[in-house]
């Protein structure tokens, strides 16, 4: 019993201290938070491929094509389409964004958006007709 109670009491201990120690992790800690949505129905891929193109041709974009609109300091995009009929679009608000798209296979619709600091996203399609977006957060 008293081993049973020393080895409860000590894990307890344990999970104590890493826990305070996970508190006391500096204010500026950087991370990044990412949300991706990939239909599976045929609809909603074409919808939200749809969505997509019009997006482009809002912001001056193209409905084809790779596109990438930046602002901010220090982003790069990357694109590798291998097919006909792609799309792809990354937004960068913010400083320090790596984002890249590939696409390989035809009609695919790919959304890369990224907001405030230092993140690294990527969208990789292989086939045809897909369609997905990612949003992610840095911090």
């Amino acid at each position: 019993m008293t081993t049973t109670f020393t080895r409860t009491f000590v894990a307890a201990v344990a999970a104590a201290v890493i826990g305070t120690a996970a508190l006391a992790a500096p204010a500026m800690a950087a991370g990044q938070v990412s949300i991706s949505f990939t239909p599976t129905d045929p609809d909603q891929q074409q919808a939200l491929g749809a969505g997509l193109q019009i997006f482009s041709l809002m912001q001056g974009l193209s409905a084809s094509g790779a596109n990438a609109s930046q602002n901010g300091n220090f982003n790069a995009a990357g694109f590798n389409q291998n097919g006909s009929g792609n799309h792809g679009l990354i937004v960068q608000e913010g400083n320090g964004h790596q984002g890249t798209i590939e696409q390989n296979g035809n009609n695919n619709n790919c959304g890369l958006f990224q907001f405030g600091q230092n993140t690294n996203g990527q969208c990789v399609q292989n086939g045809n007709g897909q369609s997905s977006v990612t949003t992610v957060f840095g911090f």
